[in-house]
């Protein structure tokens, strides 16, 4: 008597608006509201409100003909793919948002193709169908050659006087009027009889390609009649097993209740649904669990968010078992280190249990296998956290998270945001796993890595707004190596004569270069005794400290070879530190003699692109510096593009990747080497 159910689509198709729909169907609500207003149920974060689109997950519980239905808006912007992610992980079933005035974009057929490889049903509805430039037959052609095979339209709009003012069933071979404000049904007139024909032989093709009922198929192209029952059931199973996809409409006022019906008789409940993995802490498989409220404990935090005043909230699918206030459970998170969440596994006590509606929290007295419920204050846990019985604790595995590549450098504006700016970054990213946080060491920079400059935007919203912290982007640094472009010998003198104890300290180095990642060698050729033996590691370690400041623009320095060959010391005045100091001068001479090189990271960088995109792709590349190293064909209509590319050429190639492919480029990037930066950068990066 539950379904769990994800609206997918582009930004501005109507998901948010569907939801509103349903909720006034069902009398959730009394009165609909607008993303223009910011009237919305699902949309009340300040950001959406005053963006007018999406950027959280939020659900919207429901009751239609006793069942539970629970719908997951999602955002519709790539930037928080994140959100949508957790949404398919929550729900057992997908509802494809399409505009009739826009059609299908890219990133809706990636996500159609990742839900086909979990094996997820899926349903489209077609929004916006009394729109003026609204073209329902066009834009279910362009479904049908996106999608595939198995998507067929049930209901055809009706269309008065450039009004939709109803509907007409192709199975039940009825026209449901909405023309009154309420569904009457009546006969189709002669008028749609052909087109009505078509589509509806089409229908049932579809169907009976799907049912198990093998004779069916015979019986149908032999002229037999296949009753209207027989039909739907099969609809229905086909529609479960996720084998076929039917087409719906919706306009304002129209096409909720057919949704609705849909989504109760042919969507699956969580019983149908496959489980995620789920092993011991260790890793260890353990035996299957069922969708059983009598079973253990097993559920998935699958959104946190902080509330000022409230607190941390976890949004939670329970899987198995049945969750109760005040019972303590055991919180697990692993996998996600590298992310800023450390593995933890800790008890922790569960608060007040509530059902959300947007920013209303209606108590809930327990929450069952199957459905998904909102928990207070649960202090250490995260988004992809599993709760399970302390005495028998559980892990389930993680869902696929995109890795964010677009790094903002931050600082806090004053001292007082310095103070707090570290616990409210944590609390960051303990909402969102798509958000990695870095204190690079090296450039002493704090770097957000970003989704995109959206996702960035309204994470310092968040800082500001929630977390009272204000903070300012800054030019982010990319770490960069010095090292020498030729040999030579230098000398380090450290002489000086002062009232008490002098310093005394002689060195005479050769400087080598060694190939690119050779690193450092310290080579000892003093015969005789001209520099102690207690003092040779101190000239190393005042070569070290010095290569690590670096000499011509404060960059490590790497790949050298320095050779110790002669010196001289005094018995009373030569000191560890003074030969420390005469190794770092000699450096420094040595980089005075010869010229110096600055070496950039150069990244290797694997971009999947849909064919049309390939050539842009690979243009960008190379205008980027980049040595395009070759293709290879991925899956149908896809291609891989290699290359090398320095990294200074790609800090915002998130952005860039998106606009050349539409939304639906991704590439990955592994550090490769130093190379050697062209003379012409030198002065532009030095300073």
């Amino acid at each position: 008597m539950v379904r769990n159910v994800v609206l997918v689509g582009p930004s501005g198709a109507g998901k948010t608006t569907l939801v509103e729909a349903l909720l006034a169907a069902t009398r959730t609500i009394q009165r609909t509201g607008r993303v223009e207003d910011g009237t919305t149920v699902s949309d009340f974060d300040e950001v959406e409100v005053r963006q007018q689109r999406s950027v959280n997950l939020t659900v919207a519980p429901m009751i239609y003909n006793d069942v539970k239905i629970n719908l997951l808006d999602t955002p519709g912007y790539a930037d928080f793919v994140g959100d949508l992610r957790a949404g398919l992980r929550a729900a057992d079933a997908a509802l494809f948002v399409v505009s009739a005035s826009e059609g299908v974009d890219g990133l809706t057929k990636m996500l159609w193709e990742e839900c086909a490889t979990v094996g997820m049903p899926r349903t489209v509805v077609i929004t916006k169908i009394d729109h003026q430039r609204a073209n329902f037959e066009e834009v279910l052609i362009a479904c049908q050659d996106a999608f595939g095979d198995g998507v067929a339209p049930l209901y055809l709009p009706v269309v008065t006087n450039g009004r939709v003012n109803g509907l007409i069933g192709l199975l039940s071979q009825k026209f449901y009027n909405y023309a009154t404000g309420t569904r009457t049904e009546n006969v189709p007139g002669p008028t749609y009889e052909n087109q009505l024909e078509e589509y509806r032989d089409t229908l049932i093709e579809s169907i009976i390609q799907e049912s198990e009922d093998e004779s069916l198929m015979d019986r149908y192209l032999s002229g037999e009649e296949i009753d209207t029952k027989v039909l739907i059931d099969d609809l229905e199973k086909a529609v479960a097993r996720g084998g076929f996809y039917p087409v719906l409409a919706a306009g304002t006022g129209v096409g909720a209740l057919e949704v609705l019906e849909l989504i109760t008789q042919g969507f699956p409940s969580p019983l149908e649904h496959p489980m995620p993995e789920i092993t011991s802490l260790d890793g260890t498989p353990v035996p299957a669990i069922a969708c059983d409220p009598d079973g253990p404990l097993v559920a998935e935090i699958v959104k946190t968010t902080s509330d000022p005043y409230v607190g941390r909230i976890s949004l939670v699918r329970v899987f198995s078992g049945t969750l109760r206030p005040d019972m303590t459970v055991h919180v697990s998170g692993h996998g996600l280190a590298d992310r800023g969440h450390d593995d933890h596994d800790v008890d922790e006590r569960i608060g007040a249990l509530s059902s959300p509606l947007g920013k209303l929290q209606r108590t809930a007295a327990k929450c069952v296998a199957g459905d998904i419920v909102a928990v207070a204050k649960l202090a250490r846990a995260e988004t992809g956290d599993t709760l399970s019985d302390k005495e028998r604790p559980l892990l389930m595995t993680s869902w696929t998270m995109p890795e964010p590549l677009l790094p903002v450098a931050i600082q806090a504006k004053s001292k007082a945001d310095d103070d707090k700016l570290g616990q409210a970054l944590q609390r960051l990213v303990a909402e969102d796993p798509t958000l990695r946080l870095e204190n690079n060491a090296e450039t002493r920079q704090l770097v957000l890595w970003c989704m995109g400059e959206a996702h960035a935007d309204v994470l310092l919203e968040r800082l500001s707004k929630r977390h009272s912290v204000e903070v300012e982007k800054i030019d982010l640094r990319v770490p960069l190596r010095e090292t020498f472009g030729g040999s030579c010998q230098a000398l380090g003198r450290n002489v000086k004569q002062t009232g008490g104890h002098g310093q005394f300290a002689v060195c005479h180095l050769e400087i080598e270069p060694l190939p690119s990642g050779g690193g450092f060698e310290f080579v000892d050729k003093i015969v005789g005794g001209v520099v102690p033996r207690q003092f040779i590691p101190s000239v190393e370690k005042g070569v070290r400290t010095q290569m690590q400041r670096g000499v011509l623009a404060g960059y490590p320095m790497v790949d050298v070879r320095v050779t110790l060959y002669d010196g001289k010391a005094h018995s009373v005045d030569s000191s560890d530190m003074a030969f420390q100091i005469a190794g770092a001068l000699a450096l420094k001479e040595a980089a005075a003699k010869v010229p110096m090189l600055l070496l950039e990271p150069v990244d290797e960088v694997s971009v999947l692109v849909a064919d049309d995109h390939v050539g842009s792709v690979m243009s960008d590349l190379s205008s980027r510096r980049g040595r395009v190293l070759g293709t290879e064909p991925v899956g149908i209509g896809r291609t891989l593009v290699r290359a090398e590319v320095p990294e200074l050429e790609i800090t915002r190639y998130s952005i860039d990747l998106r606009s050349m492919s539409h939304g639906t480029g991704t590439f990955q990037r592994v550090f490769l080497r130093y190379e050697p930066l062209p003379s012409h950068l030198v002065d532009k990066v030095a300073g």
